[in-house]
């Protein structure tokens, strides 16, 4: 084999090994967002729960936070009222960020007055 050849097989597996390993870098990177997502819905999940356990008629707008992870998720609970009197709109937004500048996921339930027992 020359130098040429031998330089010319070097730069092929100098191309591949860089593409190989910004496509893995890539994989990583979107798999922690994935995880982010996936806890971010728990949390929303437990905070809808919380929400029908409470039975607080009309649902309040609130703020809070929620260790999962070895992390601190923060909540906000956002009401809205629909077209019948007796139902509401819960949109739970999580995230990351204490100010809530930015969300990872937001989970939407309806609320219904609770009856007379």
């Amino acid at each position: 084999m020359t130098l040429l050849e031998v330089m010319v097989a070097l730069a092929i597996f100098a191309l591949t090994g860089s593409a190989i390993l910004k496509a893995a870098g890539d994989h990583l990177s979107s798999v922690g967002q994935v995880e982010e997502i996936t806890f971010a819905n728990w949390v929303a999940s437990n905070r809808m729960s919380q929400l029908q356990r409470e039975r607080q008629w009309p649902p309040k707008k609130k703020r809070g936070s929620m260790e999962m992870a070895d992390r601190t998720w923060y909540w906000q609970q956002e009401v809205s009222k629909t077209n019948d009197d007796e139902l509401r709109s819960v949109t739970v937004i999580v995230g990351l960020d204490e100010q809530y500048n930015s969300s990872l996921t937001s989970v939407t339930t309806f609320v219904a007055k609770p009856g007379e027992r």
